[in-house]
């Protein structure tokens, strides 16, 4: 599949009855009688979104325009690979690693495929991460970005090997590596085959590291189990989405095994810059602008070197 592929929606359709309000109702037996309906009309399915967290009502494409935040309360909607790639790389140029790379089964998990299939189906990715090089405010980066959506962002197999190709090849390059963070945890479908990424991808960052390269780790809505315990928390500079939830383990369980009652905010990017885990938290307009002025401290753009 090509990248341009995963930019190619088809249009949805829901049907909606159109009812002749002006037509007068008949009373019958105390009941009202429905005047006959009309013929039913097609509008674009998902026309509207409702906001999660105050239950504003929006139009779909006035959200888009304000980069999926919902335009009454801040709230950030969660946004899957191929939208983060598009509002964050210089004119959305990209050009992708590994594309054909897609996961197996070698432990035979019950219904692992099926439900792998379905994801691949539903999102046109191979995976739950999207690797490749681009530019951010003229400066070449290396990227790795990953999409909630394909199995709750699963730390696998092929996840772990994306990211570490990308960390390898930010290493040799001599280019920033830039991580986009958001995931339930490790995919359990691949047992101990999941949990050594962690082990992997961290010691591929200890190598960019002792070369002295650059990597910025950006934490979305959510991150939390063995991406929060390896890479995602690993960044020179850590910045963090505006509400974005990430930690090892999450809060309700929290409560549950340590019997206490957590503060206001726990786990939320602002209770952990608050807490010294995050360097920054900065609102999605102002993401680039951010990477950019990180990036301007320690690279040089590339029509400089060229020039």
């Amino acid at each position: 599949m090509q990248f341009k592929d995963l930019f190619q929606k088809k249009r949805k359709y829901a049907t909606v009855p159109s009812v002749d309000r002006t037509a007068p109702n008949r009373v019958m037996d105390g009941a009202i009688d429905v005047p006959e309906e009309r013929p039913k009309r097609e509008i674009p399915e998902g026309l509207m979104n409702k906001c999660p967290k105050c239950g504003t009502i929006q139009y779909n494409k006035e959200l888009d325009k304000n980069l999926k935040v919902c335009t009454a309360c801040e709230y950030h909607y969660k946004l899957n690979a191929v939208e983060r790639i598009q509002m964050t790389m210089d004119e959305g140029r990209f050009v992708e690693f590994d594309s054909e790379m897609a996961s197996q089964d070698p432990l035979e998990f019950p219904a692992y495929i099926a439900k792998y299939n379905k994801a691949v189906e539903a999102t046109g990715m191979q995976d739950a991460v999207i690797t490749g090089e681009g530019t951010i405010g003229g400066y070449p980066v290396v990227v790795a970005v990953m999409s909630f959506d394909f199995m709750g962002g699963s730390l696998g197999s092929v996840v772990g090997e994306k990211v570490t190709n990308a960390i390898e090849y930010a290493t040799r390059t001599n280019r920033p590596l830039i991580i986009f963070s958001t995931s339930g945890g490790a995919r359990m479908q691949e047992s101990i085959l999941s949990l050594m990424q962690m082990a992997k991808t961290s010691a591929a960052i200890a190598k960019l590291n002792e070369q002295g390269g650059l990597y910025i780790s950006v934490i979305t809505d959510p991150t939390f189990g063995g991406v929060s315990a390896s890479f995602a928390m690993l960044g020179d500079y850590i910045v963090a989405e505006p509400g974005a939830a990430f930690g090892f383990t999450g809060g309700r369980v929290i409560e549950q095994t340590m019997r206490i009652k957590l503060p206001p905010g726990f786990q939320t990017a602002e209770f952990n810059l608050k807490h010294g885990q995050v360097d920054l938290v900065s609102h999605r307009k102002e993401m680039r602008s951010t990477l950019t002025r990180l990036l301007s401290m320690h690279v040089v753009k590339e029509e400089t070197v060229n020039g």
